[in-house]
């Protein structure tokens, strides 16, 4: 993926801050054409630059506070399937390919301490799946931010 340029890095340090701008209050804001706005915006959604909105919605609202992370190792012939079988499981909320020791580390969310306990056994139970460790989030103490960086692009 190209790196967005400094002003789109703007738009989207703008959008972060308020995500429900219109494109006329941030054309004011950054001190761009309406038409500009809207064009980045455009090329930005197009290129995959902005994310998902789910992203920005807490589990817990959705009455699953609990989250844990999952290293998992799997047969590598296998790897497709316990993919699409980890997209099944509603509470696996993201999984990404890991280089080392194991293969992939599967975030998930649960009601509760047993409820983590069956959607843990739900991933073991996966054909193809290894083994599993699971650690239990404590507390988010660096939530997921990309101002520092944006702010880097921006030359702000």
């Amino acid at each position: 993926m190209e790196p967005v340029d400094g002003i789109d890095a703007r738009l989207l340090a703008a959008l972060g801050e308020e995500p429900r701008a219109t494109v006329v209050a941030l054309a004011e804001r950054l001190g761009l054409a309406r038409n500009t706005v809207q064009a980045r915006l455009t090329r930005l959604e197009e290129r995959g630059v902005l994310g998902d909105f789910a992203r920005r919605i807490d589990p817990a609202a959705l009455g699953h506070p609990l989250r844990a992370y999952v290293t998992t190792r799997v047969d590598q012939r296998r790897l497709a399937e316990v993919t699409e079988a980890l997209a099944r499981i509603p509470e696996v909320v993201e999984v990404v390919g890991l280089a080392g020791d194991d293969d992939l580390l599967v975030q998930v969310v649960a009601r509760d301490a047993d409820a983590l306990y069956t959607i843990a056994g739900s991933l073991l139970a996966v054909p193809g799946v290894e083994r599993t460790s699971t650690a239990l989030v404590m507390r988010q103490l660096v939530p997921f931010r990309l101002d520092p960086l944006l702010e880097r692009r921006a030359g702000t």
